[in-house]
């Protein structure tokens, strides 16, 4: 990991009366996304450094959430700001249809780390804005409506891809008119096919979806898209064969298999993308987040040779006014030969092997709370039950309120143990950046044990 300054020493002096201010005009002016707004509270935060931020008060936390699993290299990585920097003082910003050096060497980079002829890098300012694309992209290739994604998704909040999500903030925005047809993806801890063994959910998994098509017609579907690996919805690893057998199904019927790797993708699973751990080449990847650790918003879709060549004489009906932005390419060329000289993805896939996955599976034989271990990398996630035998989920679906108790008493513990948490629903994910040390993960993983002493009292 670069140093950074220790994080207790570069943190102001605590400031109380700051933090009350700026936490009075937050709650003034700002307008915060899937919440009810006189229901929050947002913490107050003063600065972030590496794996840490803290607040006015001065009580410093261990981040377990990389913000939304997007600062892979986690706070203020000091090459990155400079290059921002650098940027800046240059050529702060320029409209996308001119060719910018910065830009196309951020999408030669990319393109160098995607999987097959994923050659053609189309940028956007976010992951759903790159789903939206890819969604465009394969319909106007096959000329068919209809797109197929899992239910256990996300593919984020405009309005194709909400209506492609499959987790409940789709409910309120779901017009039951956008083409999207969901299926059950595999997940073999809560199977919807009643299998016992991977092989049988792979097996079942590929026919429920091969049925699905046939009764929704080959001729109707342009896309299947998926998470590589699963991430808010649970972080579900698929089982071996399983991405092969829908990239074979694809190319049985002609339709586009999108691979969404927003969240898995640059370093999070041990890999540049998480399908490299399949074997499988999409033909469309969208991805964000990690591509510059969040420091300014980008993302974009990494487009195979055929489908940019449907766009070769005809004009592709979308573009962003901040598509390729300076400042986000710069941060994402920064970021990736950051991560290249100090082989980010290698020390992932060694967290994951070596500090990570075997400390959280110690921590599941110690308490009762956790039913199930799953991931790969720095990509974790408990599954908390209250009953091991039955697996019944420590909260229930979608729980809000006093049926969530549960786990608001568990991210209680953790915060005040110094361990920010990412919590969803029944699930406590482990998603620190990429490359943080194996003491601090083994901070985290401490912080954990003793909040989930307080999970394990919901336990029957």
């Amino acid at each position: 990991m670069t140093p950074h300054a220790d994080p207790a020493a570069s943190a102001a002096p605590a400031d109380p009366a700051a933090g009350a201010a700026v936490k009075a005009a937050d709650r003034a002016h700002v307008f915060h996304s899937w919440s009810a707004q006189g229901l929050i509270d947002p913490l107050a935060v003063a600065g972030a450094e590496g794996a840490y931020f803290w607040d006015y008060d001065g009580n410093r936390y261990l981040d377990f959430t990389s913000g939304l699993v997007y600062t892979n290299i986690g706070y203020q990585h000091p090459k990155v700001v400079a290059a921002i920097q650098e940027q800046a003082a240059r050529m702060t910003t320029f409209a996308p249809a001119f060719a910018i050096d910065v830009r196309s060497e951020a999408a030669r980079l990319i393109a160098e780390r995607t999987p097959g002829d994923l050659d053609k890098i189309f940028f956007t300012n976010g992951g759903a804005e790159a789903v939206e694309n890819a969604a465009r992209m394969a319909r106007l290739h096959t000329g068919r409506p209809k797109i197929m994604s899992a239910y256990r998704s996300y593919h984020g909040a405009t309005s194709t891809a909400i209506n492609l999500t499959g987790d409940p903030r789709r409910w309120a925005s779901d017009t039951a008119s956008a083409g999207v047809v969901h299926f059950w993806a595999p997940f073999l801890y809560r199977s919807p096919f009643y299998a016992g063994t991977e092989a049988q959910e792979c097996e079942r998994a590929l026919q429920h979806l091969e049925d699905t098509i046939a009764f929704e017609g080959p001729q109707s579907i342009a896309a299947i898209i998926l998470e590589t690996v699963p991430g808010t919805a649970g972080i579900m690893t698929p089982p071996p064969g399983y991405l092969p057998g829908v990239r074979a199904i694809c190319d049985r019927y002609g339709i586009v298999l999108v691979l969404d790797e927003v969240m898995a993708g640059f370093g999070r699973t041990g890999a540049w993308f998480a399908a490299e751990h399949f074997g499988v080449v999409p033909d469309l990847l969208t991805f964000a987040k990690g591509v510059n650790s969040g420091y300014v918003p980008l993302g974009g879709v990494a487009i195979s040779a055929e489908i940019a060549a449907t766009f070769d004489k005809r004009p592709y009906p979308g573009g962003l006014t901040y598509s390729g932005h300076p400042l986000a390419c710069a941060a994402a060329v920064a970021t990736i030969r950051a991560m290249e000289e100090e082989k980010v993805v290698e020390q992932a896939a060694r967290l994951g092997e070596d500090v990570l996955g075997p400390g959280l599976r110690e921590l599941a034989e110690r308490h009762p709370a956790v039913g199930e271990v799953r991931g790969m990398g720095a990509f974790w996630a408990l599954d908390l039950v209250r009953n091991r035998e039955t697996r019944e989920p420590l909260v229930p679906y979608n729980a809000t309120g006093e049926a969530n108790a549960p786990m608001a008493a568990f991210g209680a513990a953790c915060k005040k143990n110094g361990l920010w948490p990412f919590i969803n629903m029944n699930r406590t994910h482990a998603v620190p950046a990429c490359n943080i040390t194996e003491a601090e993960a083994k901070e985290g993983l401490a912080a954990l044990d003793a909040a989930l002493t307080v999970a394990d009292e919901y336990t029957v």
